[in-house]
């Protein structure tokens, strides 16, 4: 029996919010949100119908407090609940609540996220329907001396995994027996902290595999069909950074086994509504089931894009008791997607969560950008650091990513860290480019390490490029964007790429169309083919053409293209002296270290007096559901110790002093 919905109540935050808003709207079905303290002036609160405070900024003490969620629901006269992801979208007793509210869920039944939810009574599942699996450990016999054995059995190196969560929380990577102690304890805590839980399961862990996955749709009437499939194998922490549909490595064969698996696991707990069935897949084309994520993944508009529907549109219709509109012989496919996440992230400070107020946040206009952020949005540390998404499409997968390359390139972010230079420098890499895809993707290519890295033509372009202006221009020195100077041009140069600051110094020649840029120990020699306006420019540097684009008025921010690469480069002031030689180590108290987050210390490892070694662990941060740990960046002595566990620091916050290797005193 169909039971039209006419009000929703999105019990999440950020874009996934503000995304279900939109098909809500287009339905004409009336949206109620909820707000932290800390979300008062968010944009999904502002989006909606209407909006409801829902308690503190804390996660636990609002989008994961249900008594809280349901008088709203009562509060707002919701006729329906949609969870998004994340918070309580995966809590059954939650599903439960809702349903005996009078409330339509929109999501699958509770019965059925407590099977999937559970990761080992999924594999058990799996495993009773002929779905592949690899070598592991499911047991309810959760005790040390179990987990051991079951380790030495599975054989090194495994993956130990939160048995009641997912998205890389609760996970950690053994690569022998002796760090299994260290990582298990590290990976319940975490668990515990993100999902209440702290149960966790083994596996074989496989190297150099593809994360792939399934997502399926079901209605309440047995119709269940699967959309393809999703590349997910660009992560970092296990956490997905770019999706794709389809996926590079999978054919038609492929797809229809992995999907049939799927569905027979899906029809095993009369599953309904939105979910993903993940899967790892080697390099044998051989696949073994993960988990299932009962509800909308983060990723699910690359599946939109492929196939032209709307999964929030069919959730919704499928929870109000209609039919799919379609069998799985209707489906097609159109064309090529990815998706980029745009996180609040320093990828070279491991990957540290930022916050802070966003003074300009611009987006691309040619591409799908799911997103909450605006102009003076404040992005919190108390929830996880996702700014936005990014789709391209395009009727291939060199256009798909060509289209992702230019739409990464147009964003500006001002307020926190972000990792748009990492998601640039991964798709325009050659192997992401050829379709070599793997988990271990960002590690094996160093996509990391080369952000600090602007190669002297791509410098030397960026900083020469202002004395090739048009005439009228730099004519008249008052006017002109680089200093003036009488008799012979010598100009220093500074440009900073995600954080990383790069010098230059330019000097002239009695060519007007030439000038010699001096980095890295490398002279080079630029050429414009005659004067230039400031939008776009093709230049010479040692016979190589680079060329420059210009994405602000003043030639302040740049985008430098050389090699089929592309580098993102902001003008800063030179650097003084001072400043020099405190980059080089010459300054600065080197052994002081402080919280790079905000966040609560879960554990201080080291003792004052204690000798330690350099990248050894000394704190463990717990920051936006996940841990970062501090290390040593040299070995020496512990001299001082200046927080304990369980205490709250903020970013700065003092944690411990080591003193130099030969005992001589940090230099302040």
């Amino acid at each position: 029996m169909t039971r039209p919905i006419t009000s929703v109540l999105v019990a999440n935050r950020g874009e996934i919010a503000v995304r279900i808003f939109r098909t809500c709207r287009r339905l004409g079905i009336r949206t109620i949100a909820v707000y932290s303290d800390a979300d008062a002036d968010a944009l999904h609160a502002a989006e909606a119908d209407m909006a409801y405070r829902i308690g503190p900024p804390s996660a636990s003490e609002s989008y994961l407090n249900a008594g809280a969620m349901l008088d709203v629901a009562r509060q707002a006269d919701a006729q329906a609940l949609h969870p998004g992801y994340g918070f309580l979208a995966e809590n059954a007793d939650f599903a439960q609540a809702v349903q005996d509210a009078g409330l339509i869920w929109i999501g699958p039944p509770p019965a059925a996220m407590r099977v999937l939810g559970d990761k080992a009574r999924a594999k058990a599942l799996a495993a009773e329907h002929g779905v592949p699996l690899l070598p592991g450990y499911h047991g309810d016999d959760q005790s040390p001396v179990t987990l051991n054995q079951q380790a030495r059995r599975i054989g090194y190196p495994l993956l130990i995994k939160a048995s009641a969560g997912g998205g890389g929380r609760g996970m950690r990577v053994v690569e022998s027996e002796q760090d299994f102690d260290e990582q298990l304890q590290a990976a319940k805590r975490e668990a515990r902290a993100s999902f209440g839980d702290d149960r966790v399961l083994l596996e074989r862990y496989v190297r150099r595999p593809r994360h792939v996955e399934i997502q399926i749709m079901g209605d309440l009437h047995g119709g269940l069909i699967h959309f393809g499939e999703r590349e997910c194998s660009i992560q970092r922490r296990h956490q997905k950074l770019i999706e794709e549909s389809p996926s590079p490595a999978v054919d038609a064969d492929l797809r229809a086994r992995m999907g049939d698996a799927a569905l027979r696991l899906a029809h095993a707990v009369d599953y309904a509504n939105a979910g993903t069935v993940e899967f790892l897949l080697d390099e044998r084309g051989q696949f073994a089931f993960l988990e299932v994520n009962a509800r909308l993944q983060v990723e699910h508009p690359v599946t939109e894009a492929v196939t032209g529907l709307d999964l929030v549109e069919l959730q919704l219709r499928v929870a109000a008791g209609a039919s799919l509109p379609m069998s799985q012989a209707d489906l097609t496919f159109q064309g090529h997607a990815m998706e980029a996440r745009v996180i609040a992230e320093d990828p070279l400070a491991n990957w540290a969560p930022s916050s802070g107020l966003i003074q300009r946040a611009a987006w691309p206009g040619f591409v799908r950008v799911d997103t909450w952020v605006t102009d003076g949005t404040l992005v919190s540390p108390y929830y996880d650091s996702l700014l936005a998404k990014v789709i391209a499409h395009a009727p291939d997968r060199t256009g798909a990513a060509s289209t992702l390359a230019h739409a990464l390139q147009e964003i500006r972010i001002e307020g926190v860290k972000d990792n748009v230079d990492l998601l640039l420098a991964t798709v325009e890499s050659r192997p992401f480019l050829a379709g070599e895809l793997h988990t271990g993707f960002l590690d094996e290519q160093r996509i990391v390490e080369s952000l600090t890295d602007v190669p002297p033509p791509v410098l030397a372009a960026a900083s020469a490029v202002d004395f090739f202006l048009k005439p009228e221009v730099d004519a008249d020195p008052w006017r002109s964007r680089v200093a003036w100077r009488l008799g012979r041009l010598d100009q220093p140069a500074a440009w900073r790429r995600a954080g990383a600051l790069h010098t230059a110094r330019v000097t002239s020649d009695p060519d007007p169309d030439v000038v010699h840029v001096h980095t890295d120990g490398e002279n080079l020699d630029v050429r414009s083919p005659g004067r230039q306006t400031p939008a776009h420019r093709r230049l010479s540097v040692n016979g190589e053409v680079v060329t420059v684009v210009d994405k602000d008025s003043a030639g302040d921010r740049r985008i430098v293209a050389w090699r089929g690469c592309s580098y993102r480069l902001e003008r800063r002031r030179p650097p003084t002296v001072e400043e020099t030689a405190a980059d080089r180590g010459l300054g600065g108290a080197a052994g002081r270290l402080s919280a790079p987050m905000p966040g609560r210390v879960v554990k201080v490892a080291v003792e004052v007096g204690e000798h330690v070694s350099q990248n050894q662990p000394l704190v463990v941060l717990e920051a936006m559901k996940m841990e970062h740990v501090v290390e040593a960046p040299h070995a020496g002595e512990v001299t001082e110790v200046c927080v304990r566990e369980g205490e709250q620091v903020t970013a700065g916050t003092r944690l411990l002093t080591i003193g130099s290797a030969d005992g001589a005193p940090d230099v302040e």
